[in-house]
């Protein structure tokens, strides 16, 4: 049975393609799941015009994470720990920590966002990388000092 895909499933078709199934493939899963739609004019229409909208609406996106990620390559935060006599901090600072000085600089961050292998343990300056978008990265610096030089 042929039918038109209205969303991309793995292993059968991207959005928009024709694909041939089993008859209690397509009647049992794909159309009461609105995966796909039967093939015809009408329908063909409409998942062209839907497939061009979503195209749209991802290029405004992309756009969009790209701005952001403009203004983030201006932007850097400063967090001051507490350190011993030589200079060894208590603790580290984790990804909770710099989203919580961004939010005071007025940018909204979430911490799953920031792409930190393991938390900072010393003190100095660090690029940390921040997933904007799939596939789109941008980078804050981060000054990490001691207390008492803020």
């Amino acid at each position: 049975m042929e039918v038109l895909l209205t969303k991309e499933i793995a292993g059968l078709g991207k959005e928009g393609e024709k694909v041939n199934v089993a008859r209690g493939y397509a009647r049992n899963f794909l159309l009461p799941q609105g995966f796909a739609v039967g093939v015809s004019p009408a329908n063909l229409k409409k998942i062209i015009a839907e497939k061009k909208l979503n195209e749209q609406k991802e290029a405004k996106s992309v756009k969009d994470a790209q701005e952001f990620i403009k203004k983030l390559g201006g932007v850097s935060c400063t967090i001051s720990v507490k350190t011993g006599e030589s200079g060894k901090m208590f603790g580290s600072v984790t990804s909770e920590d710099i989203v919580q000085v961004m939010k005071k600089e007025g940018i909204e961050l979430d911490r799953k966002d920031i792409l930190l292998s393991e938390p900072i343990k010393e003190l100095g300056v660090f690029n940390v990388e921040v997933k904007v978008y799939p596939r789109l990265k941008g980078k804050i610096r981060v000054w990490v000092v001691k207390e008492s030089e803020v």
